[in-house]
């Protein structure tokens, strides 16, 4: 799952996992989330949202639920190991936004 030369999310599970932080949502409001998260610079398509999804849910950070009116659409949440990952990349990226505040990049 981890792409990154620095063991942290590779993006689009990053933005997955940062949009399901407000509450459990189904694969067209992740899509959305996400590119309001990024004010539009940040966009998946949706083969890779739910390829992403699919890794994710593998490595246990997050799991569907079906929803109540329609059992075809599922909808995703973050796991307690979810929650603990997203937490762990956020407190990273806090550090490095402190330094290039600090090197004024």
């Amino acid at each position: 799952m981890n792409n990154s030369p620095f063991g942290l999310l590779p993006h689009a599970s990053f933005s997955i996992l940062f949009a399901l932080s407000l509450k459990p949502r189904h694969g067209y409001e992740l899509l959305q989330q996400i590119t309001a998260d990024s004010d539009g610079a940040a966009t998946i398509g949706a083969g890779a949202l739910y390829g992403t999804l699919k890794k994710l849910a593998a490595e246990s950070f997050v799991e569907d639920m079906p929803f109540e009116g329609d059992p075809r659409r599922r909808y995703y949440r973050l796991t307690v190991k979810g929650w603990a990952r997203l937490r762990t990349d956020v407190a990273y990226y806090t550090r490095i936004t402190a330094l290039a505040k600090q090197r004024q990049v």
